[in-house]
């Protein structure tokens, strides 16, 4: 009897020779048939097949759909490839101070309105929105640099990258003067009736449009290149901190 006993137990699976050790014989079998063997087995739960052949088609034309419009989205280009491009480089053609005068004088307007009645007072309230803010179009002057032959170089900002600006001189050259070790001047007219000089002009009229420039009253303020290392789109999320610096 003991040797049939075992040959039987050998027989049947192992869940029923657990489940016969806790349970009668009637419910082993239940829970072994409805638990165990006919249990159905969810491949995918949360996506269940489609109740018929019209929605199986609805949802087919649905996925091509979708991956046609990915298809046809165009990456956007690398930093790389912007560079091999060429999108960021001025032709010599275009490398001229009279073509960059306008966005100088869309610039003094918008640090004006920027500024506010701040231009008037200064103080920790306009430096913290002149660190702010963009400074392509505006002319820059450097006053004190590592190297001598920059100081005195003057021009319109024509790119603001981290670690250089690239300018626009009165003589129409294109300059690149590094950030590091140099200080920038920059003058904002508080009048806003400042005219552009135009290349038809004589030599009189321009004369006399500098001196009532040089009239003018001005806001004068530095930068310093060694804390401006930053894009001009990471400067206008930053906040900067009044601290004691070391070059000073």
């Amino acid at each position: 009897m003991e040797s049939t006993s075992q040959t039987s137990s050998k027989n049947q699976p192992i869940a029923a020779v657990l489940l016969s050790r806790a349970h009668d014989p009637e419910e082993t079998k239940r829970i072994l048939t409805e638990k165990i063997q006919q249990r159905p087995l969810f491949l995918c739960p949360s996506s269940p097949p489609p109740s018929d052949a019209r929605a199986a088609r609805r949802r087919e034309r649905e996925k091509k759909r979708l991956s046609r419009k990915k298809a046809l989205k165009p990456k956007p280009l690398s930093a790389n490839e912007r560079r091999k491009l060429g999108l960021y480089d001025v032709p010599r053609s275009g490398q001229k101070y009279a073509l960059f005068e306008p966005l100088h004088q869309l610039w003094l307007g918008y640090i004006r309105e920027i500024l506010g009645n701040e231009i008037h007072t200064g103080g920790e309230g306009a430096a913290s929105k002149l660190t702010s803010a963009d400074f392509h179009g505006a002319e820059v002057e450097v006053v004190r640099s590592g190297c001598v032959s920059r100081v005195g170089l003057k021009g319109i900002v024509i790119k603001d990258s981290r670690f250089t600006f690239e300018v626009v001189t009165r003589r129409n050259q294109r300059k690149l003067v590094p950030k590091e070790g140099t200080v920038f001047r920059i003058e904002v007219p508080l009048a806003t009736g400042t005219a552009t000089v135009e290349e038809g002009q004589s030599d009189v009229n321009k004369q006399q449009q500098q001196q009532t420039e040089a009239e003018q009253p001005k806001m004068i303020f530095e930068v310093h290149g060694e804390q401006f290392q930053f894009r001009s789109a990471d400067r206008a999320n930053k906040k900067f901190r009044s601290h004691f610096s070391k070059i000073l």
